[in-house]
C-alpha cells in the first residue's frame, strides 16, 4: 500500500518541527551566522556517537561523525593536560558541516576548505581577491560552535580541524587571556595552540 499525500505531508511537517525545536535549543542566532558565513542551508541535524551536535548540508556518514568525536577526544585530552576543566563535554559543541568551496589547495593536495571574506587578512598572502580559504572557523564562543567543510576522505584531517577549532573555544571558556592572544591568526600563530 502506498502512503497517501497527507501521510507524507504530516511526516515532513513532523521532521520540520523536530528540526526547528533542535535549532532553537542550539540558538537560531548561531545557525543564522553559520548560514550567512558559508552561504549554505544546514537542513540535516544529527549527533555524533558521543553526543556532539551536528548541522550539515548533507547527511554525514558514520566515519565523518567518528572523526569529529576523535578530534574532540584529542581536544579534551590536551585541555585537561593544560589544567582546563570547562566545556569538555561532547554535548557542549556544535559542528556545522558546510559544502567545500574548493577540493584542492594551490599545491594540488586534497584540502576541502571554505571561502570566507578576507576581513583582517585583506592584502596578505592569504587574500584570494577579497576572500580567504579556511579549514574551519569558530562561529560562536557561547554556545561553542564552529564550521568545517565536508570531507569524502582524509578524515584524520577532519579530526585535526575539529581539535584546532575547539582549542579556541576551550581557551575562551578557561583562559581568556590566552584566548585573546591566539584567537586571530592574522596576527601570527597557528595550530596546535595547546601542547
Amino acid at each position: 500500500m502506498r502512503p497517501r499525500f497527507s501521510q507524507i505531508f504530516l511526516s515532513l511537517a513532523f521532521v520540520a518541527a523536530v528540526f526547528s525545536l533542535t535549532v532553537s535549543a542550539q540558538g537560531r542566532r548561531v545557525l543564522a551566522e553559520a548560514q550567512r558565513i558559508t552561504g549554505d542551508r544546514f537542513t540535516i541535524a544529527a549527533r555524533t556517537p558521543r553526543g556532539a551536535n551536528i548541522y550539515a548540508v548533507s547527511r554525514p556518514g558514520p566515519a565523518m561523525l567518528t572523526a569529529i568525536d576523535n578530534g574532540l577526544a584529542d581536544l579534551f585530552t590536551v585541555a585537561r593536560k593544560n589544567g582546563y576543566r570547562r566545556n569538555l563535554h561532547y554535548s557542549d559543541y556544535t559542528v556545522f558541516i558546510a559544502r567545500a568551496d574548493r577540493q584542492t589547495n594551490a599545491d594540488g593536495n586534497y584540502s576541502p576548505d571554505i571561502a570566507i571574506g578576507a576581513a583582517q587578512y585583506a592584502g596578505t598572502e592569504y587574500d584570494k581577491g577579497g576572500y580567504i580559504y579556511v579549514a574551519g572557523m569558530v562561529i560562536s564562543n557561547s554556545p561553542a560552535a564552529f564550521v568545517i567543510a565536508e570531507h569524502k576522505r582524509d578524515l584524520n584531517r577532519v579530526s585535526d580541524i575539529v581539535r584546532f577549532e575547539g582549542e579556541h573555544l576551550v581557551l575562551y571558556h578557561n583562559d581568556r587571556r590566552r584566548y585573546n592572544q591566539t584567537a586571530d591568526h592574522s596576527k601570527g600563530g597557528g595550530h596546535p595552540i595547546l601542547q
